[in-house]
């Protein structure tokens, strides 16, 4: 029987990770009558006015304006949006070639998103599929199925939490217990220097530094001379071990940089399992 490949977490953000902007400007913002500029800037003041999560009141807003406005915020609406929002250069093909490639060195690559954005927007995308699990904000639904109050707020302190989720091999949201149970960091599916992370704002900084911490590799994504400017501090400062471009194509950076994390990753694995070997042997 062929011994079972080491699984490695690719964990990424989605709003200026692998999407251009915000998801909500992709049609949504727009159905409202607003301009992107309009809608996020009122959803600053009224975070900032009554003291609340960002996260929280841009959901509340996008029920508020829906009901003004006479959308109907069902599942397949969510979903129906989802299907316009970009992606950067390459996303799409990402997936099977950078799988393509673990398998060839001997590992089985598992993607993840871990994003603030909206869960069901995101299963509109042409690149739904390619995770093994979505965790992200999301919606409660009435007996109409029309959204009415949020079920996941997703921040950047909530963002470190599904990162130990991944690593103990845990779905469910809701599973609060066996995210606190002790495991050995040797039983757990995907051990933290097995992850790779990828994000580009402000609430991934804390999992960038996390998975860094714990042997893991962060890349700190940009695609404007701001994010560049950020990213570059990120690094310095060293919550990131890597930055590049929103390029995924076959033969960029972000290629080349996450071939060689993997290269190491599988190096890694056999050195450990060397160790083990020997350890076993000195001890009979």
């Amino acid at each position: 029987m062929a011994k079972k490949r080491p699984q490695v977490a690719l964990v990424y953000d989605f709003d200026g990770t692998l999407s251009p902007g915000n998801m909500q400007e992709f049609g949504f913002i727009q159905a409202t009558g607003k301009t992107k500029e309009e809608f996020w800037d009122k959803n600053r003041k009224l975070a900032v006015g009554k003291d609340a999560n960002g996260i929280l009141t841009y959901m509340y807003m996008m029920l508020d304006e829906a009901k003004k406005n006479h959308i109907s915020l069902t599942r397949e609406s969510f979903q129906s949006f989802g299907r316009n929002v970009e992606l950067f250069r390459g996303v799409r093909q990402w997936f099977s070639f950078i799988n393509e490639y673990g398998a060839s060195i001997g590992l089985d690559i598992k993607h993840y998103i871990n994003s603030s954005g909206l869960k069901e927007m995101i299963e509109g995308t042409p690149i739904a599929q390619e995770f093994e699990n979505i965790y992200a904000c999301s919606f409660l639904y009435n007996e109409d199925g029309i959204a009415y109050w949020p079920a996941v707020a997703v921040d950047y302190t909530t963002k470190t939490q599904f990162l130990f989720k991944i690593n103990k091999g845990i779905r469910q949201v809701s599973d609060n217990s066996r995210v606190n149970q002790y495991i050995p960091d040797n039983k757990r599916p995907i051990p933290f220097p097995r992850m790779i992370y990828f994000g580009d704002g402000e609430t991934d900084v804390p999992c960038m530094k996390m998975v860094k911490e714990h042997g893991g590799h962060s890349i700190a994504v940009y695609d404007t001379p701001q994010k560049e400017a950020m990213a570059c501090q990120l690094v310095r400062e060293g919550r990131a071990n890597f930055m590049c471009t929103a390029n995924y194509s076959r033969g960029s950076v972000m290629n080349i940089i996450v071939k060689r994390i993997l290269d190491k990753i599988k190096a890694d694995f056999e050195f450990d399992r060397l160790i083990e070997v020997n350890q076993k042997k000195a001890w009979k």
